[in-house]
């Protein structure tokens, strides 16, 4: 039998297999050949916790694999209910540790709640260009047994091989934290943390790799460490156990965004991760579809103060923390200031929102379940980006990106330590963002002046990614990976420094 089975899965996986899973510029096609009643029982029921044996084909458009045998269910929980159901997919679920372009799992979003579809696709782009450990997502159509289902986003699942790529071990604890984890200490009794749960039975910090040891010695220590009263040596202390910049950075991003299906607002729909490498715990957002002027709690999120961020009525022990230690309240403002200039600001952020709206509208427009859940119709979905529709959505998504900018900015001003990126006003690069070659000009036109000057190209960690000579005004960027850069030259006795995104 093992033969057997080993012959009918070597077809999907040879030389030619795809590699579009997460393509970015083109959408791929996902069917899904399955018994239909088990499946229209499912949807029914509303079942999240079985998976259906199933038959998948993923096609890029230029190429075909067809996978046998793996497993499909429904995922979420307040999604359970809405008539376009988000997916999850799993190829490992009857062939153990089988992958699929190197993953075991797909989380197949509906986005039922966003007129415009693209929301959380631009959250965890602008988490990867905050310099945060990247989530690929991508969008595909979906088909059940010939039916189309609609424009999903595929979110890459947070497990052993996501881990092992973002921190390069995966032997650690990772805990699924989700509504109630609130991070309040509650003594040295692992079973006071295990025994909160979220719903049916679920626990509010479900540990989920490492699961036969259940052991929570580490993320008691953790919790201790942060309801510490602040004193001379807490942040030293925090910081052993915590990546606290990787924290600050996500909260940073999650202000940025209007993000408040949360930790910081809403207890909520976060991940931490003992990282066996470095000693410390990684924090990683989930479950991102609530932002970029989606509201449920009357909140104006693109006006609220960045400083004051967090649910008031609530503990938040780990969220009064970074805003009560100077240094770390510092480096808040800092990140604040970075990502409203140079990441989420409307001169960098509209042409990709433009991009994604057309990469879009085709698959969207003929989606036959987007308009089941809210009513929006195919004018609500274009209007979506440019104006608000409704106390559900108040902002448009450039409209949101407009208001959230120059209000932090206005609330900062002043603020903003000597570790921001400076501003310099006097040259542009262009195309901003790039995807090669990046332009040097003056409101004058190219500096032919920095004909043959040496440019310093860095990353956010200030670290010197690269060293380029200017040609005709142009400098290549092709061999740098994506995400957010500065350049540094001299002229005329002066240091100046630009800033860019490569795609």
């Amino acid at each position: 039998m093992k033969n057997f089975l080993l012959l009918l899965f070597i077809p999907a996986f040879l030389g030619a297999q795809s590699t579009g899973l997460y393509e970015d510029h083109q959408i791929a096609s996902i069917f899904i050949e399955l018994p239909q009643d088990s499946f229209e029982l499912i949807l029914e029921e509303q079942i999240n916790e079985r998976y259906l044996r199933a038959r998948f084909i993923f096609d890029d458009g230029a190429q075909r694999d067809t996978v046998e045998e793996i497993g499909l269910r429904l995922r979420g929980n307040t999604s359970l209910s809405a008539a376009k159901k988000s997916f999850k997919i799993s190829f490992n679920e009857y062939v153990s540790g089988r992958e699929y372009q190197g993953v075991r799992k797909l989380n197949l979003r509906g986005q039922a709640n966003d007129p415009t579809l693209i929301r959380e696709k631009l959250y965890y782009e602008i988490w990867k260009n905050a310099g945060m450990p990247e989530r690929r997502a991508a969008f595909v159509r979906l088909f059940v047994n010939g039916e189309y289902r609609g424009l999903y986003t595929n979110i890459e699942e947070l497990d052993k091989q996501w881990l092992n790529r973002a921190f390069e071990d995966n032997d650690g604890n990772l805990y699924k934290c989700l509504y109630p984890a609130d991070l309040v200490w509650l003594g040295a009794d692992q079973n006071s943390y295990k025994n909160i749960l979220h719903d049916a039975g679920e626990r509010a910090y479900r540990l989920v790799t490492n699961e036969t040891a259940d052991n929570y010695s580490r993320f008691v220590a953790l919790v201790q460490a942060i309801n510490q009263p602040v004193s001379a040596t807490y942040a030293e202390n925090l910081r052993s156990i915590l990546n606290v910049d990787g924290v600050i950075k996500a909260y940073a991003i999650d202000i940025a965004t209007g993000n408040w299906d949360n930790y910081f607002y809403l207890k909520n729909n976060y991940y931490l991760y003992d990282n066996p490498a470095s000693g410390r715990f990684e924090w990683v957002a989930y479950d991102t579809d609530n932002c970029l002027g989606i509201d449920w709690l009357g909140r104006d999120w693109a006006l609220r103060d960045c400083l004051d961020w967090e649910n008031h009525a609530e503990a938040r022990p780990l969220a009064t923390r970074l805003i009560e230690v100077p240094e770390f309240k510092q480096q808040l403002i800092n990140f604040l200031d970075s990502l409203s200039r140079y990441v989420t600001c409307p001169d960098i952020i509209f042409p990709r929102v433009d991009e994604l709206h057309t990469l879009v509208t085709p698959d969207a427009e003929n989606d036959p379940f987007r308009s089941l859940d809210f009513g929006y119709t195919v004018a609500d979905f274009h209007a979506g980006y440019d104006q608000a529709l409704d106390s559900h959505t108040p902002y448009g998504l450039k409209p949101f990106f407009s208001a959230r900018c120059a209000t932090t900015n206005t609330q900062l001003a002043g603020m903003v330590g000597t570790e921001a990126i400076p501003v310099e006003t006097g040259f542009q690069l262009h195309p901003n963002p790039t995807r090669g070659v990046l332009m040097i000009s003056t409101q004058d036109g190219p500096v032919f002046p920095l004909e043959n000057t040496n440019i310093q190209i860095w990353n956010t960690q200030g670290q010197l990614m690269s060293e380029v000579i200017v040609e005709h005004g142009q400098i290549n960027t092709g061999g740098l990976q994506p995400g957010l850069y500065c350049l540094t030259w001299r002229l005329h006795d002066q240091v100046h420094v630009g800033k860019f995104m490569k795609l």
